[in-house]
């Protein structure tokens, strides 16, 4: 037990040990919405690179906030988005529910408000700012890429893809993702379609499928006993070059 929680709170294996502060906050949403999320900043005055963390179809459990704070260890401000608004699923039927129930504009109004108000810190660097996510949140992050083309760097964990040529063009920044072989929602040969479209439309791509792998491998919590130690180290450590190649340079 003490090495699966172990598991759970390094997913990354961050080299940074830096001190991290969090706080929930509010911000802008839409014309006159409001939307939250749980904000953790690195010790130290910045200006840091910043991430915008979007959630599994569970909601802003424990795991994701886990994974904010793994970022900002790392030096990185880091946002998760709370698109439930308050929900937390613990049953496979609830999150089904509510990912279905989730409202599509207002989604993408929370997370273009999130990626604002990274932009709006005196703390973050306005053009070193990413996106990552994992399962529904993999698709939103894809999403965030389309709609903000100065996003600097953007990471998918086993998210449904775009496959359309006219949103293929509206990706900017590069790209990295992380796929089980074994998953069937997105299958091996959708990420093969998807990266080879991207390719073709000379976008900056590198996608990996993991042999033996299924849905939310990366996940020591995941539900259908598919964690896969072995591609969740290797996907970290790609994440974690990614995020400061791209971010840190």
């Amino acid at each position: 037990m003490k090495r699966l929680l172990a598991l759970a709170l390094v997913a990354f294996s961050f080299a940074g040990t830096a001190r991290a502060a969090e706080q929930t906050i509010t911000f802008k949403s839409g014309t006159s919405d409001q939307g939250s999320g749980l904000l953790v900043t690195p010790d130290g005055k910045g200006p840091f690179p910043a991430v915008v963390v979007i959630q599994e179809w569970w909601g802003l459990n424990d795991w994701v906030k886990d994974q904010a704070r793994g970022l900002a260890k790392d030096g990185y401000v880091a946002l998760a988005v709370d698109l439930y608004r308050g929900k937390v699923a613990t049953k496979q039927e609830d999150a089904h529910q509510y990912m279905m129930g989730l409202p599509d504009e207002r989604a993408t109004a929370d997370l273009a408000g999130a990626f604002a108000t990274l932009v709006g810190r005196a703390d973050v660097k306005k053009d070193r700012i990413g996106s990552i996510g994992w399962c529904m949140g993999g698709k939103w992050s894809l999403r965030v890429a389309m709609n903000e083309p100065t996003l600097a760097a953007v990471v998918v964990y086993y998210g449904a893809m775009p496959t359309k040529p006219e949103e293929i063009a509206r990706f900017k920044a590069p790209l990295l993702g992380n796929f089980g072989g074994d998953d069937q929602g997105p299958a091996p040969d959708q990420v093969k379609a998807f990266e080879a479209a991207m390719k073709a439309a000379g976008k900056s791509v590198d996608l990996k499928i993991y042999d033996g792998a299924g849905h939310a491998f990366a996940n020591v919590n995941n539900p259908w006993g598919g964690y896969r130690e072995a591609a969740a180290q290797d996907a970290a450590a790609r994440t974690t070059a990614f995020l400061a190649r791209y971010l840190k340079k």
